[in-house]
């Protein structure tokens, strides 16, 4: 990997201070990043990239708009603290999923690193993905690259002026559609609809909408190299996921060396060239603006957009493709073929991160499809922990929340454990609709005589909700242990 303090990678220069007949000239160090104008290209990873782009932005967009159980499919409502995902509904008490989810994400971003660098960023990391889009529509707009570097630098007139207001209306149209997206997984998106078209938003949907949007269009639009050379921690600790059989874009420097122009089916080898004719149209093609000739940089999003410009330009002058390529830096200096290559790609470090990835998968689903159809917490009431009434009982008093986490009307029925001959008044069995969710008070009465053989002080039983099906019959029980006082 290069130097990322190289003078080629580094955006500063150093400019001694010099002196000027009687007085000294103070010489800025920053030196302003050129702007770089990306080339199209086409390619089988070009296709594989906007395959992509596709596969994301329908999920992302359409989303919000799919109805289940006459709601929206997948909704994260803050409001009543329910995450509808189908036929899931989710409490904050099965935070734990989420958690279990990013470990997921963790432990796949870890094996695709193994395997073959930055994947995720430069397929489906929604930077890659937003900038993609907004480079097209640039393209679209103002022209190729010759173009588009030609308007840049022509004085302002009708036609500039008329290309670049309407590329930045194309932008912020996106950038609006993608926050207000975005906002509708949080509220009902067809409400938000009827909102919008009354204007009687809330301020901090206005605020979601408006943030999102910026941050998308800020991103895509302009920084776009910037984020994933500068702001996205990922390209710092890349290395410390990859060794010498990761698969990663390389140069073939023993086949490409020394780099040379000729003709079309002139012999290199007669000419004492490489089969680099040093076209620099991987350069050219390139998001961040890298030499992939140069090695592997740290600014390399794996995205292979050199790899499809060059296997093109290989066609062309009449030499075999794969100047660029996928491979592992021990394939390229021992000449392995691919057999060699893919032998060890498929190492003990990968099989280990896939043995892993497997097992929380299977947990997590299992653990998932295994959930209880409603949730139970059991708080004491702090204002009487414990109370003689009538006929001596005593009395300890709780609050149970019970959360029907299904789409349908349950009945339950509460109960106790490791109370001999208690009483638990609750009034009749409790009726909860469709994912609803309720504070129930419990009174928990002991008889004098085995309030008197239990002792005083704090003793453990176990409270019981049971969820009754036709007939009466228990269908599923939730228990939650909790402590009985006993006062002296």
């Amino acid at each position: 990997m290069s130097d990322p303090t190289s003078p080629s990678n580094a955006p500063q220069r150093v400019i001694p201070i010099q002196a000027v007949g009687a007085r000294e000239e103070v010489v800025s160090l920053y030196q302003k990043g050129e702007k770089i104008y990306a080339r199209e290209v086409k390619g089988w990873f070009t296709k594989w990239r906007w395959v992509f782009v596709w596969l994301t932005q329908i999920v992302f967009y359409l989303s919000p708009w799919l109805q289940w159980h006459d709601r929206q499919a997948i909704l994260f409502d803050l409001t009543t603290r329910r995450f509808y995902l189908f036929n899931l509904v989710l409490y904050p008490q099965d935070f734990i999923y989420l958690t279990a989810l990013l470990v997921i994400s963790a432990y796949g971003l870890f094996l695709f690193t193994a395997v073959a660098g930055r994947l995720w960023c430069g397929f489906a990391c929604p930077q890659s993905v937003y900038t993609e889009m907004f480079m097209w529509i640039e393209r679209k707009i103002e022209g190729d690259r010759t173009r588009r570097m030609k308007l840049d630098k022509s004085p302002w007139g009708l036609e500039k002026l008329a290309r670049k207001t309407a590329k930045q209306l194309a932008w912020i149209s996106v950038a609006l559609w993608t926050g207000y997206t975005f906002v509708g997984y949080f509220t009902p998106i067809r409400v938000l609809a009827d909102e919008v078209l009354t204007l009687s938003m809330g301020p901090w949907e206005i605020f979601w909408v408006c943030f999102y949007g910026f941050a998308t269009y800020g991103n895509a639009g302009y920084m776009r190299e910037q984020v994933c050379k500068y702001m996205c921690p990922y390209a710092r600790f890349q290395s410390a996921m990859f060794d010498r059989d990761t698969l990663i874009i390389s140069y073939d420097a023993k086949r490409g060396e020394p780099r040379g122009s000729r003709k079309r089916g002139t012999d290199a080898q007669g000419l004492g060239q490489g089969d680099c004719i040093d076209c620099t149209l991987c350069v050219q093609v390139c998001p961040t603006g890298i030499d992939i000739r140069k090695g592997l940089q740290y600014e390399c999003i794996g995205c292979a957009a050199c790899i499809d410009v060059c296997d093109s330009v290989m066609d062309k002058v009449g030499s075999p493709r794969g100047l660029i390529r996928y491979a592992t830096q021990n394939s390229m200096e021992n000449g392995w073929g691919r057999r060699e290559m893919w032998a060890r790609v498929t190492r003990p470090r990968v099989l280990l991160y896939t043995g892993i990835l497997v097992a929380i998968v299977v947990a997590f689903l299992v653990s998932l499809y295994s959930r209880p159809p409603f949730r139970v917490d059991i708080l004491r009431d702090r204002g009487a922990l414990a109370r003689v009434v009538d006929d001596g009982f005593v009395e300890n008093v709780y609050r149970i929340q019970i959360m029907n986490a299904s789409e349908a009307t349950q009945r339950y029925r509460l109960g106790v454990e490791q109370l001999s001959q208690a009483v638990v008044d609750a009034g009749r069995d409790i009726e909860l609709g469709p994912a609803e969710a309720r504070w129930v008070p419990v009174a928990v009465r002991v008889p004098p005589d085995v309030a008197a053989r239990m002792g005083s002080g704090a003793h453990g039983i176990t409270l019981f909700v049971e969820q009754l099906r036709r007939g009466d019959q228990a269908q599923v029980d939730v228990r939650e242990p909790t402590t009985f006082m006993v006062p002296r």
